[in-house]
């Protein structure tokens, strides 16, 4: 068949950042664009139960609550609803899913409500609320996303025992919270309710958080979050989990050493699963691994080379960030056209309170590659900009090589660190390093000023 025989030249599954970008590109080129969503909104997971919903839940946290603004003694002060908290969310949903709405209409792109199941390799069937239709498409583009992994042997009921994909759901703030698993999402929600007041426990097989962040910025990080009330249980499995009645159902752990934990609420975070099960890959032709995430190679083409995938249902890096691009570039691939490479150097941000945000090597990467480097460091404490915002505590590095000064990492942890670390992302990119940094004026009173005080920093450990 030609490609004019189809009724799209690129249909993508889903309509959050990969899925978007996607057609977004295609019908930038020309062709013909379609994107299926199964969702009452546009935006697919990124915008129903997970980027946005969390950030601005965290925004919603940092703004409304007492604590988290860090005016001191809050006892006796009212904190917010969790109905005053979600409300916030809705609305920012329900505004980026009319944006997104308008972007894939100007752009040409038609828009299908429903289920996408495969039929053949190029034929989809999408089942939705008015029925079925049948589609083909020369090229198909899967980014579906990922769902939370359920714990196992324990139901979930959205309100006493949950996973993220709740959260914008809650129908109270608990006064105590236990966290199974304290990777990024688990270590985000950790923080936002423990800026709420309430009581945190954070339990995990693993002796150490976050270990694909720098070490230092971890430790920082914990500290924290013990400051505001979070207790760590690392190196701890959970056992068994049953809930008691009483005059509040209650939820309580078992962790395999024998320690014993009661809270109001018990949040799972551990993992999360590729939303494929329901697409009928095998009539494609494809099979997706254990945890439902489909293999790709580097043009983002699974097995069947008119099949593509991107965004978090291939797994690493799991960005909304380097979804969207990873989207953009199988719409080339597919269709054609040439496309530089994603960069290696993409950033990361911890939505935390307190914010992380890192970009290229950890110390300990550079110590295990034998690559001699140098640190350079600036505390918000010494910058008036961290004076004026109240965050004294916010920390900022950068390593820089010790012969050639380029610039091969920045790890922060404060106020803007998610924004504050595109600076040195773009030095990186540039190849510059610590003498851009040495020689540029920055706008006083600012953060950017880290930049030119762990330079500084850095040069006087090269002196001596």
């Amino acid at each position: 068949m030609t490609e004019s025989s189809f009724d799209y030249d690129l249909v993508c599954i889903g309509s959050g950042p990969a899925g978007q970008r996607g057609a977004v590109q295609a019908a930038k080129l020309g062709r013909r664009a379609a994107v299926i969503e199964r969702r009452g909104t546009l935006g697919g997971v990124c915008l129903d139960t997970g980027t946005i919903p969390s950030k601005t839940f965290r925004e919603a946290v940092a703004t409304l609550s007492p604590r988290a603004r860090g005016e001191g003694n809050t006892s006796g002060v009212a904190r917010p609803s969790a109905e005053q908290l979600l409300a916030r969310v809705a609305g920012v949903v329900a505004r980026e899913a009319a944006v997104i709405g308008s972007q894939l209409n100007r752009n040409g792109v038609d828009v299908m409500r429903g289920d996408a199941v495969f039929l053949d390799p190029h034929r989809l069937a999408v089942r939705g609320p008015t029925g079925e239709r049948e589609v083909t498409a020369a090229n198909i583009l899967i980014a579906v996303g990922t769902r939370a992994a359920p714990p196992p042997a324990v139901s979930l009921d959205g309100r006493l025992i949950l996973t993220s994909d709740d959260i914008c759901r809650l129908e109270f703030l608990p006064r105590t919270l236990s966290v199974v698993g304290a990777g990024v999402i688990g270590i985000e929600y950790a923080s936002m309710f423990a800026a709420l007041g309430v009581d945190v426990t954070v339990i995990d097989k693993r002796d150490r958080p976050l270990e694909f962040l720098d070490a230092e910025i971890v430790d920082e990080l914990v500290h924290q979050m013990r400051n505001s009330n979070v207790y760590f249980r690392l190196g701890e499995a959970v056992a068994s989990l049953e809930t008691r009645d009483g005059e509040a159902r209650r939820a309580v752990i078992a962790l395999e050493s024998g320690k014993r934990i009661v809270s109001d609420m018990v949040l799972f975070s551990v993992g999360r699963l590729g939303d494929t099960a329901a697409l009928g890959l095998d009539r494609a032709g494809l099979m997706a691994d254990t945890r439902g995430r489909i293999p790709v190679d580097g043009a983002f083409r699974t097995a069947v080379p008119h099949i593509f995938a991107a965004g978090d249902v291939i797994g690493y890096p799991s960005l909304a960030a380097t979804s969207s691009e990873q989207g953009r570039l199988a719409a080339c691939h597919a269709l054609g056209v040439e496309a530089a490479p994603m960069a290696s150097h993409f950033p990361i941000g911890i939505y935390a309170i307190p914010e992380v945000s890192m970009v290229g090597s950890t110390e300990q990467e550079l110590t295990t590659a034998r690559v001699p480097y140098e640190v350079g460091i600036a505390r918000y404490r010494e910058i008036a900009r961290g004076q004026i915002l109240g965050d004294d505590s916010g920390f900022f590095k950068m390593l820089f090589h010790r012969e050639t000064r380029r610039l091969l990492g920045v790890h922060i942890i404060g106020t803007g660190a998610t924004e504050l670390l595109h600076i040195g992302q773009a030095v990186i990119g540039l190849g510059a390093g610590l003498d851009y940094f040495l020689e540029t004026v920055f706008n006083y009173p600012t953060l950017a000023e880290c930049y030119k005080v762990a330079a500084l920093d850095g040069i006087n450990k090269l002196g001596r």
